[in-house]
């Protein structure tokens, strides 16, 4: 009489699922430690760390300090997840410091600061605008960083940056007294700006019937508040 011999499978067993698992459906680290999960639960623990923006997984085991990194996870965790992690990892690499967004509010592109030769017009890789690399804004054309800072915060408005930008190629002159630019075609150089103050053209300073630009006035012809 023949006896049968049964072959028992060797199992193992997930604390977290508190059940037996087919080796193949274990999930080892054991180049970091020696904890064994269900490859069920450790892709859900690494989604779950993924989705709170945590890109350093650490393993389950509340007393284990190992990580689990993207490359031994490949088989497991879904593409997308797999991507957003890798990406996080490389942004967590770089320091505050050298790490900034593009300006633009519909692009904000995460950029980098290899803290290499300084620079200011630069090409948001992402969007293809120009913004300057040392203010962090969307790029100042016509004046340098300094005369940037100087300015005002209603003067930072880019509808404002482009009037001064205009103002500077056509060469207009701010009344000192309300500010409005402007533009003389014609006459002599004392202007009479639309508040009434009077100021020279040339200089740039208040009329006091002193400046050798003469005496007679010309009406201002262009202003504008800024």
């Amino acid at each position: 009489m023949e006896k049968s011999e049964e072959t028992q499978l060797p199992t193992s067993f997930c604390v977290i699922c508190m059940d037996t698992k087919a080796p193949s459906e274990m999930f080892s680290n054991a180049k970091v430690c020696s904890h064994l999960f269900c490859s069920d639960y450790i892709r859900q623990h690494v989604s779950m760390k993924i989705k709170e923006n945590i890109a350093k997984v650490k393993c389950p085991e509340p007393k284990c300090k190992g990580l689990i990194g993207p490359e031994i996870c490949r088989s497991i965790v879904p593409n997308e997840v797999l991507e957003r992690w890798e990406d996080a990892l490389c942004e967590s690499l770089i320091l505050g410091s050298q790490k900034f967004y593009c300006p633009f509010k519909d692009c904000s592109a995460m950029l980098v600061d290899d803290g290499g030769e300084a620079m200011t017009s630069s090409e948001c890789p992402n969007c293809n605008r120009l913004f300057c690399a040392q203010c962090k804004v969307a790029w100042h054309s016509g004046m340098d960083c300094i005369e940037y800072k100087s300015l005002k915060e209603y003067e930072i408005n880019p509808k404002y940056l482009m009037l001064m930008e205009l103002a500077k190629n056509k060469n207009w002159k701010r009344c000192p007294d309300c500010n409005f630019y402007v533009e003389k075609r014609s006459g002599y150089e004392i202007i009479r700006c639309r508040c009434g103050n009077l100021f020279c053209y040339r200089c740039g300073k208040k009329h006091f019937g002193s400046c050798d630009s003469g005496s007679m006035y010309s009406p201002w012809f262009f202003g504008r508040r800024i």
